[in-house]
């Protein structure tokens, strides 16, 4: 029973509700400031996770060439044009109050919770873990998080963040079903790598999140698809030839 994914993305339609109904009694300052925060909680979270590398030439190029294929197949772009469908229905069923944010930015904040949510290393090892061996506490602690954070960007967004959920969960339940065909034919390197791809996208979100720098994170999303098996090239024949 897939009851930690299900608790997860609960956590963020809630989330989400509940800080798009008071988001008018936040005050802005405070959202703003969080909103670093949480930017610097993501890279925090990222840079743990990509301490845990086994070997940094097979995440590099998978980093590298993921992003390639994910700026040539416009991945970025499908997401935010599929934003904005949904967000023209909910705008007329809430009233949200003005965000004071421009189109794009509200967009490039949109992309980066959707990736922040689904594609974080946490995650995805959270839910092949509880498919395994049915332990769900990496994702109920995650859900802890998931809630306040969903939360606060609410109140900038509105309503529109309640509806990260449901990719959040089909990626979740997928990955959840999956670990028993997934985790046999993996060893120690390779989650580990997989866990420092993830940190990066989660570096990157951080940066994006802050205002740092715009990194383009869902076009960075199939490194999290090749590394694994690069991973595994690089340690049973690159290695073997050097």
């Amino acid at each position: 029973m897939p009851i930690g994914v299900i608790v997860n993305s609960l956590a963020v339609l809630t989330g989400g509700a509940a800080g798009a109904l008071l988001g008018n009694k936040i005050p802005e300052n405070l959202r703003n400031n969080l909103t670093l925060i949480f930017g610097v909680a993501s890279m925090s979270m990222g840079i743990t996770s990509i301490v845990k590398l086994s070997y940094l030439p097979a995440v590099v190029f998978a980093v590298i060439i993921g992003t390639a294929i994910g700026e040539l197949a416009h991945l970025e772009y499908g997401i935010t044009v599929v934003a904005k469908k949904v967000q023209s229905p909910i705008s007329r069923i809430f009233s949200n109050k003005e965000s004071g944010m421009s189109q794009e930015e509200f967009m490039q904040k949109l992309v980066s919770i959707v990736v922040l949510f689904c594609a974080s290393g946490t995650g995805i090892f959270g839910a092949l873990q509880a498919g395994m061996t049915g332990d769900h506490t990496i994702l109920f602690s995650k859900s802890i998080l998931d809630f306040f954070t969903a939360a606060i960007f609410a109140a900038s967004l509105g309503y529109i963040t309640c509806t990260v959920c449901i990719p959040q969960f089909v990626v979740l339940i997928l990955l959840f079903f999956s670990a028993s065909i997934i985790m046999p034919l993996t060893n120690k390197e390779m989650l580990s790598d997989f866990t420092a791809c993830g940190g990066i996208l989660m570096l990157a979100t951080g940066l994006r999140i802050s205002g740092i720098k715009s990194f383009p994170i869902a076009n960075m999303l199939p490194a999290m698809v090749l590394v694994m098996p690069f991973s595994y090239f690089w340690s049973h024949v690159i290695m073997n030839l050097l």
